[in-house]
């Protein structure tokens, strides 16, 4: 878990050292900075797809959008909305998004990023659709080999093959009592 000090500094060091490609979100990351209770709530995080109120800033030397607000599927430019926003909910989660040149490889934001809680979501998600196709083919391959085996038995009692039928009702037997395990 990250603290507010740690936050709090963090914030500090990066308005010091990035020139923010809109002006006013350095406003607003001061403002957040000046509030332990929001600090609290703020979530540094690489990815900010998904999530229900998260913001995305960029400094000068990076080709990315300046300022995004996004809130419940809805996307704004706009600083002070955000601001008016985050005034009126102090107790919202908060999901900031920062973007900067050599973010990757520096140790200060690593310190205070967090993941998207929104990606373990989709991990889980992902591995209940994973078990489901899993069940799914197997239901399928042992619908495909069960007949396959009938088919196999009726062609060894047209021929009258004792031997091969009972070699197969034992296949069939033993995979039948297989599914049942």
């Amino acid at each position: 878990m990250i603290t507010v000090a740690e936050k709090k500094d963090f914030i500090k060091w990066f308005l010091n050292s990035y020139t923010l490609a809109k002006r006013e979100a350095a406003w607003l990351l001061t403002f957040i900075a000046s509030n332990e209770k929001l600090l609290e709530k703020v979530h540094f995080v690489d990815d900010i797809h998904d999530l229900p109120k998260s913001i995305l800033i960029s400094t000068e030397d990076v080709t990315m959008t300046p300022f995004k607000f996004y809130k419940n599927n809805r996307v704004t430019p706009d600083v002070e909305t955000a601001f008016l926003d985050i005034r009126s909910n102090p107790d919202e989660d908060i999901f900031i998004g920062l973007y900067f040149k050599d973010r990757d490889h520096s140790p200060e934001y690593a310190a205070v990023l967090e993941g998207n809680p929104m990606e373990r979501q989709n991990m889980v998600k992902d591995s209940l659709l994973e078990l489901f196709a899993e069940m799914v083919l197997d239901q399928a391959t042992f619908q495909f080999t069960k007949e396959k085996l009938y088919i196999a038995i009726d062609e060894a009692l047209k021929k009258g093959d004792k031997v091969e039928f009972i070699k197969l009702t034992e296949q069939l037997n033993q995979l039948l009592k297989d599914v049942e395990q």
